[in-house]
Parts: C-alpha cells; sequence; structure tokens
C-alpha cells in the first residue's frame, strides 16, 4: 500500500485559552510555521487533505478534517495556527475472524444461557467448568459499578436497548469525525459492527431481557471512535489512547497492525508517548489499563511482529476456545500475558461469543482475539471495583498470579515453569481469567514495590547468520546490582535486536535466562519474504521470566527455519531488564496455600533467608579478619 502523507496543525481558540498559553503538545518533528517564510518551507503544492488539531483544553484535543484544497501560505497565515507538522497515513485492522459460516441465529430471545464464556456447562459441546468465573465474582457482589471501560474501535450503538443504561456520554468521543457522538457508520455487510459487540461483552446491562449479560454489567462504557477513516494518523491514535484518563479506567483495543503474516509495526512517536503517560499519570497516578488483542494471524504470523501486543505497558490477551483448544487465528508469542475466550475452530453457530450488535440486534457470531479482549477488560473492571487503589502493574501481577492452566489445550506449545515455578504457555501465556479468583485476591492487594529499568548489557558488533548454523550470543547481567536503578525480581524483559537477513519470515530467535526459561522471542512467519527491512531496534518481549533472578548469563539464540538457505546478520542485541528491587509479594495475604501466590512467596522468602545468612556470614568473617 502507498503511502498517504497527511498535514497536521496545531491551532489555539483565542476564546477558549489565554493567549499566552503555548503549546505543550510539540513533538521533534514539530516547527513554528510562522516562523519560516513560504520559500524554506520547500512545499509548493495544494494539500489535499488537512487534519488541524484544536487545543480546545490543555488536556483536550480536537482535530478536523478539511476536503477544501488549501494552500500551504494560506494555511500558516492562519492567526490561530501554532504548530505544522507532517503525519503520514498508515493502516490499522480490526481483529475479528470472518465466521466459518454464514448460518442465521434467532436473536429474538435473551442468550445469557448462551454465553458459555461466563458460565460453561458444556454448551455447544463445551467442556464444563472451563469459563470466566466471573459468576463467583458476582456473587461476590462485584459487577463492575464505578468502572469505565473504553472501547477504542469503529464506534459503539449506544442507543442499543442492552447498552443505552450504561453508556458514559461524557467520556466518549469521535476522533473519526471529530464530534462528541462515536456512533458507527452503517454499512450494507455490517462492518462497523465491530466496536458495538465489543462493548456489550463488557457492559451489556443485566435482567432486562435483551441480548446477553456483560462481563461487568453495572461497568461504564465509553465509545472511541478511531477506527473508520481512511488511513490512521499517529495523532489520531495517540488522542483515542490519552482521551479522558482521570475518568477512563480501561481501554480495550480489539485491533492492531494488519494480521498478514508480514507485517512488523507498532505505535509511533505521539501514541508511544500517550501511552507513557497513560500508565504513569492516568487514574490519578494509578496508571491507565490498557488491554490488547493479540493477533488474529494464526501461525502464520507472531504478535511479537506487534508493538502494541508486544508492549510492555498494554495486557495482551489470547483466546481459547470453549473446549480448551486453540483458535485457529491464535497467534503465539512470548509476550502474552493471559487468555480469556472466542471461537474459532467449530462450527456450531452457539460456540461464538454473544452479544450485542447493530440495529439493536443481538449476536452469536462475535469471534476473533476481538472478543477476547474486551472480556478481559470486564474482569479487570470487576477487580477494579474491589480494589480501586489497583496500579496498572498490579493488574499484571494479578494477571499472572490468579490465571489458571484450567483445561487449556496447545497443541504446538507444552506447558512449562519458569525458574520460579510459575506455569506459561507460549499461546495461553500465564493462563485464562479467572475473576472470582482475581477480586478476591485484589481486595487484599498491596501494591508491588517501585519499578526499575535496567540496561544489563549490549552486543554491538555483527554477527553473520547462516542457515544450519545457529548464532549463539551471551550477555553475563549483573542487573545493575549496586546502583539505584538494580532490578532483582523480574516483570517484563526485552530483547532490543537489530538484525537482517535474505528472508526476514525464515528468522527464529530465542532467548534463554539465566535461571533456564527459554522465550520464543521469533517465531517462523512463512509469508514474510522481507529482504532490506529487517528489525531495526525492534524490542522483543517476553513475560515468561515474571519473578525471575535476572543475574547470570542470558543466551540468545538467532538461525533460519525454512526450505532454502538464507543468510543475514545481527547488528545489535541490547537486554533490557524491568522488575522491582525489593520482593514483590512478601506484603500480600496468601489464603490458598496451593496457589501461584503461596508459591511465589515461599521462593521470595527462602530468597530472602538466603540473602540474609550470607550477609550474616561475611559480616562475622570480616570480624574475625
Amino acid at each position: 500500500m502507498k503511502a498517504v502523507k497527511y498535514w497536521e496543525c496545531i491551532v489555539g481558540l483565542i476564546s477558549s485559552r489565554n493567549e499566552n498559553t503555548t503549546s505543550s503538545s510539540k513533538t521533534p518533528n514539530d516547527f513554528d510555521a510562522s516562523c519560516q517564510p513560504i520559500e524554506q518551507l520547500h512545499f509548493k503544492t495544494f494539500i489535499p487533505i488537512m487534519y488541524v488539531l484544536c487545543n480546545l483544553l490543555l488536556l483536550d484535543t480536537w482535530h478536523y478534517s478539511f476536503t477544501l484544497t488549501l494552500t500551504w501560505h494560506l494555511l500558516c497565515s492562519l492567526p490561530q495556527v501554532k504548530n505544522v507538522f507532517e503525519q503520514e497515513g498508515f493502516s490499522r485492522q480490526k481483529r475479528g475472524y470472518r465466521d466459518i459460516n454464514d448460518i442465521e441465529v434467532n436473536m429474538s430471545d435473551p442468550l445469557f444461557t448462551k454465553q458459555w464464556y461466563l458460565i460453561n456447562t458444556g454448551q455447544a459441546d463445551g467442556t464444563p467448568g472451563l469459563d470466566l468465573n466471573v459468576a463467583e465474582a458476582w456473587q461476590l457482589g462485584y459487577t463492575g459499578k464505578g468502572v469505565t471501560i473504553a472501547i477504542m474501535d469503529d464506534g459503539i450503538d449506544y442507543l442499543h436497548p442492552d447498552l443505552a443504561s450504561n453508556y458514559n456520554a461524557d467520556a466518549s468521543y469521535d476522533f473519526s469525525s471529530n464530534d462528541p457522538f462515536p456512533f458507527p457508520r452503517y454499512t450494507d455487510d455490517w462492518f462497523n459492527s465491530h466496536g458495538t459487540r465489543c462493548a456489550g461483552e463488557v457492559s451489556a446491562a443485566a435482567n432486562n431481557n435483551i441480548c446477553g449479560v456483560g462481563v461487568a454489567y453495572n461497568s461504564k462504557v465509553a465509545g472511541i471512535r478511531m477506527l473508520d477513516q481512511p488511513f490512521m494518523t499517529d495523532i489520531i491514535e495517540a488522542s483515542s489512547i490519552s482521551h479522558m484518563p482521570q475518568v477512563i479506567d480501561i481501554y480495550s483495543a480489539s485491533w492492531g497492525p494488519t494480521d498478514d503474516g508480514k507485517t512488523v509495526d507498532g505505535p509511533r512517536e505521539l501514541t508511544l508517548q500517550a501511552m507513557a503517560d497513560g500508565v504513569n499519570k492516568g487514574r490519578g497516578g494509578k496508571g491507565s489499563i490498557y488491554v490488547w488483542a493479540s493477533g488474529d494471524g494464526g501461525s502464520y504470523d507472531d504478535c511479537n511482529c506487534d508493538g502494541y501486543a508486544s508492549s510492555m505497558w498494554t495486557i495482551s490477551i489470547n483466546s481459547a476456545i470453549n473446549d480448551g483448544r486453540t483458535a485457529l487465528y491464535d497467534e503465539s508469542c512470548s509476550s502474552t500475558l493471559a487468555s480469556t475466550f472466542s471461537n474459532g475452530r467449530k462450527r456450531n453457530p452457539e460456540a461464538g461469543v454473544a452479544t450485542t450488535d447493530l440495529y439493536g440486534n443481538c449476536t452469536l457470531r462475535h469471534s476473533g482475539t476481538s472478543a477476547a479482549a474486551p472480556e478481559a477488560a470486564g474482569v479487570f473492571a470487576l477487580a477494579i471495583e474491589a480494589n480501586p487503589n489497583l496500579t496498572w502493574r498490579d493488574m499484571q501481577h494479578l494477571s499472572v498470579l490468579t490465571s489458571k492452566r484450567n483445561q487449556l489445550h496447545d497443541e504446538v506449545h507444552q506447558w512449562r515453569r519458569n525458574g520460579v515455578g510459575l506455569e506459561f504457555n507460549h499461546l495461553f501465556g500465564y493462563g485464562v481469567l479467572d475473576a472470582g479468583g482475581m477480586v478476591k485476591m485484589a481486595k487484599e492487594w498491596k501494591t508491588v514495590p517501585e519499578r526499575f529499568h535496567c540496561v544489563a548489557g549490549s552486543i554491538q558488533e555483527a554477527h553473520k547468520i547462516q542457515s544450519g548454523n545457529k548464532l549463539v550470543l551471551a550477555i553475563t547481567a549483573e542487573a545493575c546490582q549496586g546502583k539505584d536503578n538494580f532490578v532483582r525480581y523480574l516483570e517484563h524483559v526485552q530483547a532490543v535486536v537489530t538484525v537482517n537477513a535474505s528472508r526476514r519470515g525464515d528468522l527464529n530467535i530465542n532467548m534463554t535466562s539465566p535461571m533456564g526459561t527459554k522465550s520464543i522471542l521469533l517465531s517462523r512467519r512463512p509469508r514474510d519474504d522481507d529482504s532490506k527491512v529487517g528489525f531495526d531496534k525492534w524490542p522483543f518481549m517476553t513475560t515468561h521470566t515474571w519473578g525471575e533472578d535476572p543475574r547470570g548469563t542470558w543466551v540468545l539464540e538467532v538461525g533460519f527455519q525454512g526450505e532454502e538457505p538464507q543468510r543475514g546478520a545481527l547488528k545489535e542485541w541490547t537486554l533490557m531488564l524491568h522488575g522491582t528491587q525489593s520482593a514483590p509479594y512478601i506484603d500480600q495475604i496468601v489464603r490458598d496455600y496451593q496457589s501461584k501466590l503461596a508459591m511465589s512467596k515461599k521462593e521470595e522468602l527462602e530468597e530472602e533467608l538466603d540473602e540474609a545468612v550470607e550477609r550474616s556470614l561475611k559480616s562475622l568473617l570480616s570480624k574475625n579478619h
């Protein structure tokens, strides 16, 4: 697809802000249009499309699309224009797997008994008990009350009778057409039903004889329409992700770069900054919760090539079907944290996800990891109601500790335990979310210790890679021990890699931690024929070493898998560690001594005791000498 250039201007309306106020949204690509004469701009053609970003409030931004042909000089002469900078249009794709069949379903009756992902009694030949365990959370009195979830998508039908009572109009906005009404644009093929379906999974009202029930059926849902324009821009994404972060608790995204098995893409500069601001400043400093669908590229793709799903700041969610198997569209990667449910194998029309649809209708045919992410957002809403003080990192720790293997089955990747005994799978992450278990632990949760970041080592010289011979490199890490940013207990690990190859899709990258946990950072992608771009400082991420001690030798293995011989070169590997200095679970209350929390805390206590004994012995020896 040929890139389309956009031009965006930051403007301030004199009537809505002090004349002395300056814009705080500068980027490295900004320049002051008023300070440069037209001859110096090297741009003498007409601009077919203009996006104008209006700073109506210090924290809110609007942008407007103009189809009029405006000259650059005319634009720069406007007194309200503060800055002008270039934007390049790019593609973002909704993650909704196409139905296996087109069977029409009678939608006239309530669908709660068909919502097997909420309470699985064996409907549609499913496995009883394989569900989100929301019933336990509901029985404890948690239904999402007081929590707002934003669906960032193609709009939501907020007039739908199953959504209207839970719709938060004040927290909603349409960034595709720049107005406060994120209603979907109707098409003959119902293409823009995506957001409405996701909204129903989270916040569909209960006990009203309409459609089904949301995971957090007393939560508020906000619509952020941002996927229904010809091209995505960095400003639209950043504006959506940063919209009303003191009101919105959770942002659910069921979209990302194209799942074609050959795209490597992620958030641009403004969006990265918006995410960083969200986790640091959102929700009064506790951090916005970003939930992301892992992707629908199946075995041909790898979600570590998606910079949204593989971000430390998002919770990447995969899916299982109602009997515990993987869906055909599931992508696997080491950055996935946990899973929920969807459909993608069975032809039984009742094996899909029941939810709200356009025109006030209901559907049984929602699917893809598009359906999985909103379910997770609903579970997180229940946890926030149980403990409003949860931070964005607390939510990730709770996901690791309370997700369950249950009866999940991956035919390709076995379940393994990491160096501290936590069980994980390369596709399902740490298991399927357990709403009951999460809210019970959330009620008594103590915020985890401060997070630190350590660049533990780097290899900068080029190393050749050839078919038949794996390149093996090692970094011995002290994890910044003795410094203020020492990392003792891991959360996320990033391998920032620059590598090129005669065929990028045949590359395979694995990394093994000092405690012996092997993470598959990149699997073969048979549709990726790239031979020029490769990976440029790409941050491959793993969550599989959660809780481990990072000190010791890390090993990176790079090779080729494929039918034809290939060649390449790894030019850079930088190891980045993220975690805490003090044990994260020491202050947590253990109720179940068979739980992952009990196991993790036991490991921490033993390690603390060993270190205390070692310090005492050193002290005694020094005194004797």
